[in-house]
């Protein structure tokens, strides 16, 4: 490569295509190689190359995007910069994809290609004389004055900067010792500047030339530094900036950037950082590791990527409520009139509320109790506690925790992990900004459970009055008091609530609402709200309470509100139309408009609708489609073997059909209808007692002999087979079907009955009574027999309900067959033969 005693690139190189970024003498920058043939340069040259020679290789700037590349070859800038590759970063993963740090050496004219594929390999010619900027040869009178003239800006550009900054000092010490001759390029690579202007200057191949082109940009750059310093505010410390790091420079992976930004100065930010830490009346131990993280963030270079985990967890430290709260508002009368506005019955969960503001009146620092309000959806559970925190006064947030399957999501993630952060606890206290709020944790029955642990487990932390005064997040690693908030969760179920949870919460159940509850509440909340959404007046539309009776009793069947709003919401977009129409035609002029078309289809469009629109059965009828859920229990009871039963779900009460017959046989039980083990085992329980009491009850088989079972065999089916049933409670109900059945009588039309039976035929109490009763009200059944130990669940009935109703409570099997028949299940009394004690 010596040639003279010159310094000489090689006359083969192989080219190097980039569509971003101009490559300069004296200058590093970073490549990003994708396209095939830059990849096939990398590959064969520089991975596999041994010499000094493979790592030199031409780059020709302003080529075509990579991402569009295809198989010819772009047009090629005439003039590139011979480089040589200091560092190959590459990866494999998503694609193979490169990054070559390169250090720009001279100039250089490609004269001949000499092929395309698979990459490019030119013959070119070398235009910088590396040789001629130490050998100190003179230089004429005009370009002599350049070069001091550029030399003096250089030297007045970097006088404008702070020289306590490294970098800064550094481009000093260069100015002094590189060349001036190579200054042009290396202060055009540092310099603000277009592509389009480093192309000029990689063009200008006389120096005189290059100095010319050069020297503008450098005023420039001066110029825009004095206008900004006039600008600003004087400060002492205004001229300590610049110089960020950018990619390029005249040392490998690095490149100066005299660009300002009008972000505050880092000493200026940590003192305002550090005064805050002080003002956030942070506990003892938080306060003594936000100063410990402060210290050390002093001590830390921006570049490193701690800094910013670092200044993140500060920010959210002085961000938290440590002391900040609200105070209450203990008018128990105010905080009385605001709940029954916003809610029609809910009585339990309205007197626990005035409860707890009773007690706080008592004592000032009472701790936050945490509630569970269990009930099937739609009947209020989670606007209740959006009105609990407005009747108290507190700020109000909602965390939804169905699905919700890391432990991460309540705890926070560890600080050592990438993309860690806080749980959802700390940043809805951030949120929120106060340390007294109301929490809800939504569907706390629908938590999940992964590799990534359990959240319900987390949440004992969380809902413990005992524990959560030292809540400690992984992210903050500091004790936060959570004793002050006050946490609502919501579940459909407890069933699937872990035990030990569930006994750190005191659980309101909230069931469904009667028929009467519910036109109340349309009528009182959901009507008005509909007509709000839909733009429409009460003016304009009326719906009777006995439309809104025929709308909950033939199109709903549920223990919440949702369905019927979404009923009263499809009858106001059909009025909502009508009106429309009514004002189109209004509002036009022409002569058609006001004449009435006697006959076809737009008949009904042309004749504005006569206001308000009141809704009947007909228009019901018209808007919503025929009825979709039918009385048909009588209808359903007219052979032997039929009973109906009471189930309990998450979503309310149901009855529930239960069906036998029997076939001649070999004594086989089958039963279907996706029974759960607890009722497979009442059904065997039922047909034992039955067959043991064959003879008192007189239950015979077809061919009439005293074993039920004998030569038959019985099918017990439970009808909606698609829906899974468990539970014990469906006992009494198949002891009273297969009565039927082997006795040959009906039971009668209008009972429904509900409990537990053992081997002995005592009838054992259930759950659910309330849910239960509600829906025998809505299917219109009007007896109802109930264990008798379950009579103390009547006090919750609403007293209307319960004078609609008629209530047989049974201790044994024997008084529910008696109440399930017309006439009663007379049972014929055996009598045994007295026996002589001879003692």
């Amino acid at each position: 490569m010596a040639s003279h005693g010159g310094i000489q690139i090689p006359s083969r190189l192989p080219l190097l295509l980039t569509h971003e970024g101009v490559l300069l003498p004296g200058s590093t920058t970073r490549v990003s190689v994708h396209s095939a043939r830059n990849m096939q340069v990398v590959r064969s040259r520089l991975l596999k190359g041994t010499s000094l020679k493979s790592t030199i290789l031409g780059v020709i700037p302003n080529t075509r995007d990579p991402e569009h590349d295809t198989q010819e070859l772009p047009a090629l800038h005439s003039i590139g910069t011979a480089g040589l590759a200091v560092q190959v970063v590459g990866s494999n993963w998503p694609k193979p994809h490169y990054t070559l740090l390169i250090t720009g050496l001279c100039r250089f004219r490609v004269t001949q290609l000499l092929r395309e594929r698979p990459f490019a390999v030119a013959i070119v010619e070398q235009l910088d004389r590396l040789e001629q900027y130490t050998e100190g040869q003179p230089l004429d009178r005009e370009l002599r004055e350049l070069t001091q003239n550029f030399y003096q800006a250089a030297l007045q550009l970097v006088g404008m900067l702070d020289m306590s900054v490294p970098v800064v000092a550094k481009l000093r010490q260069l100015l002094d010792s590189l060349p001036r001759e190579t200054l042009p390029d290396v202060l055009a690579a540092m310099i603000r500047t277009s592509n389009t202007e480093k192309l000029q200057v990689l063009d200008a191949v006389d120096l005189q030339e290059r100095f010319k082109k050069t020297l503008p940009m450098l005023t420039r750059q001066i110029e825009g530094l004095k206008l900004l310093q006039k600008t600003r505010k004087p400060r002492p410390d205004d001229d300590k900036r610049v110089l960020a790091i950018r990619k390029g420079g005249v040392f490998p992976g690095r490149q100066f950037s005299l660009e300002e930004d009008g972000e505050d100065e880092d000493g200026d930010d940590m003192a305002v950082l550090e005064r805050k830490v002080k003002e956030a009346a942070m506990p003892e131990p938080a306060l003594h590791v936000c100063l410990k993280e402060l210290k050390r963030l002093k001590k830390m270079p921006q570049s490193m990527p701690e800094y910013a985990l670092t200044r993140n967890y500060l920010e959210l430290m002085v961000e938290l409520p440590w002391t900040k709260s609200t105070s209450d508002c203990l008018d128990i009368r105010a905080a009385r009139v605001l709940l029954d506005n916003d809610h029609y019955a809910l009585e339990k969960l309205k007197r626990r509320v005035l409860e707890y503001l009773a007690v706080r009146q008592l004592r000032s620092t009472l701790k936050g109790p945490i509630l569970c309000f269990v009930g099937p959806p739609g009947v209020g559970k989670t606007s209740v506690g959006r009105s609990i925190a407005r009747t108290l006064g507190r700020e109000f947030h909602r965390i939804a925790l169905g699905g919700v399957c890391d432990q991460s999501d309540v705890r926070g993630h560890r600080r050592t992990y990438v993309g860690s952060m806080p749980g959802r606890i700390i940043n809805g206290l951030k949120t929120v900004g106060v340390n007294n709020p109301v929490f809800l944790l939504d569907e706390v029955d629908k938590l999940g459970k992964s590799l990534q642990g359990d959240p319900a487990a987390a949440l004992l932390e969380v809902l413990d009055p005992e524990q959560n005064h030292s809540f400690t997040d992984h992210y903050l690693n500091v004790p936060f008091d959570l004793s002050q908030v006050l946490f609502i969760a919501t579940a459909n179920t407890t069933s699937t609530i872990p035990p030990a949870l569930l006994d750190r919460m005191e659980v309101i159940q909230v069931p469904g609402y009667t028929q009467e509850e519910k036109v109340e509440i349309a009528h009182r909340h959901l009507i008005p709200h509909q007509l709000e959404q839909h733009g429409l007046t009460p003016q304009q539309l009326q719906i009777p309470q006995d439309t809104t009776h025929e709308i909950i009793s033939k199109y709903t069947r549920e223990a919440g509100v949702r369905s019927l709003e979404r009923k009263i919401g499809a009858i106001c977009r059909a009025v909502a139309v009508k009106v429309a129409e009514g004002h189109k035609m209004s509002k036009a002029d022409g002569e058609g408009c006001q004449e009435q078309v006697g006959k076809g289809e737009d008949s009904d469009v042309t004749a504005p609708p006569e206001m308000p629109i009141v809704i009947d059965q007909i228009a019901l009828k018209d808007i919503l489609g025929p009825q979709i859920f039918e009385m048909e229990v009588s209808g359903r009871l007219t052979l032997p073997g039929v009973a109906i039963g009471l189930a309990w779900t998450p979503l309310g009460g149901e009855i529930m059909f239960v069906e036998a017959s029997r076939m001649e046989g070999d004594g086989q039980l089958t039963l279907t209808g996706q029974l759960g083990d607890i009722m497979k085992e009442s059904a065997h329980l039922a047909i034992s007692w039955l067959r043991s009491n064959a003879k008192t009850y007189h239950l015979t088989n077809i061919a009439g002999g005293a074993d039920p079972l004998e030569g038959n065999d019985i099918h017990l089916h439970f009808p909606a087979g698609a829906v899974t049933k468990d539970g014990p409670s469906a006992g009494v109900t198949i002891v009273t079907c297969l009565a039927s059945l082997f006795s040959g009588r009906l039971v009668r039309s209008d009972v429904t009955m509900t409990g537990e039976i053992t081997l002995r035929g005592l009838v054992l109490p259930v759950g659910g009574i309330k849910d239960k009763v509600l829906a025998a009200h809505r299917a219109g059944l009007k007896r109802i027999i109930l264990p008798k130990r379950n009579e103390k669940d009547l006090e919750e009935i609403p007293v209307h309900i319960q004078a609609e109703l008629a209530f047989i409570t049974a201790s044994t099997l024997d008084e529910v067959l008696n109440a399930a028949f017309d006439g009663g299940f007379p049972a014929v009394v055996i009598t045994h033969p007295q026996i002589t004690s001879k003692l």
